[in-house]
């Protein structure tokens, strides 16, 4: 994604796209909707709980680890094979967001250095940082072209400088960005996918829009399936406006899966108390 050009703030002409208000409006219908349930007034902290679950699960799931829900509450041990370390990846991330928001705005660069640093856990290699010349990357399902190193650095710097500045772009528009960019660099040698929904959390949570992280947009992504993930990445990449929009508009898509999920947890809870 280009950072230069006539536009002071290039993340906020990207709500003007055709189809992206739209977006951005369902997006806070939703969003509302779920925070005026009567549950959350008394269990907020039990559907966020259950969020973090839900949507880790789906995080790792397009990322190869598709397990059931169910299995990865069961599950203690995620060490055993390589998609038992990328549940356990999506599960650290999902807990780790929360503590990085007030570093989100200041130093962006070290919070993904963190993510990254958090999802690998004891793995060898380049670990908390981003890939230098000639190292690969184990990101097997997405097979757009790979960015060398010295493009990653600069359109790293420029990613961080957008959200050091501050945008009035909505804050879906800014996550779709923040998401698309770093699954298109794929910065680290691993976990790159994990990292970029794990860093989308973070700004629909720090932005204000789903404060008490109750809309699990992982959950979206997964139910709207890999094949369309990988289409809508590929209409970010192009940097066209219609791509852009497209891939706006599927994040948007996914923000209100993951807010119907977290509705059907309310209602569930709310049948259980009745």
């Amino acid at each position: 994604m280009s950072t230069t050009g006539a536009s002071a703030d290039p993340l906020a002409a990207l709500g003007s796209l055709p189809g992206v208000a739209e977006s951005v409006e369902s997006v806070r219908k939703a969003v509302d909707r779920v925070y005026g349930h009567r549950v959350m007034r008394r269990r907020s902290n039990e559907i966020t709980s259950e969020a973090a679950l839900r949507g880790a699960r789906g995080s790792a799931a397009l990322s190869g680890a598709d397990w059931a829900l169910e299995e990865v509450r069961r599950r203690t041990d995620f060490s055993a094979d390589a998609e038992a370390r990328v549940i356990g990846a999506a599960l650290r991330l999902t807990a780790e967001a929360g503590q990085l928001l007030s570093i989100w705005r200041q130093s962006p660069l070290r919070v993904l250095a963190r993510l990254h640093l958090v999802a690998a856990a004891s793995e060898d290699g380049a670990v908390g940082r981003p890939r230098q010349a000639g190292e690969p990357v184990d990101e097997p399902l997405i097979e757009l072209p790979l960015p060398d190193a010295r493009e990653v650095s600069g359109r790293l710097e420029g990613l961080a400088d957008l959200i050091i500045a501050g945008s009035s772009a909505p804050a879906l528009v800014t996550a779709a960005v923040v998401h698309g960019e770093l699954l298109a660099l794929r910065p680290f040698t691993s976990y790159n996918g994990v990292v970029a929904r794990a860093a989308e959390r973070i700004v629909l949570i720090g932005s204000g829009l789903d404060p008490k992280a109750v809309c699990p947009a992982e959950v979206g992504h997964a139910e709207l399936g890999r094949a369309s993930y990988l289409a809508a990445l590929d209409g970010y990449v192009s940097g066209t406006p219609e791509g852009m929009a497209a891939w706006i508009g599927h994040c948007g898509r996914a923000v209100d899966l993951g807010v119907r999920e977290s509705t059907a947890v309310c209602e569930a809870l709310q049948r259980g108390a009745a």
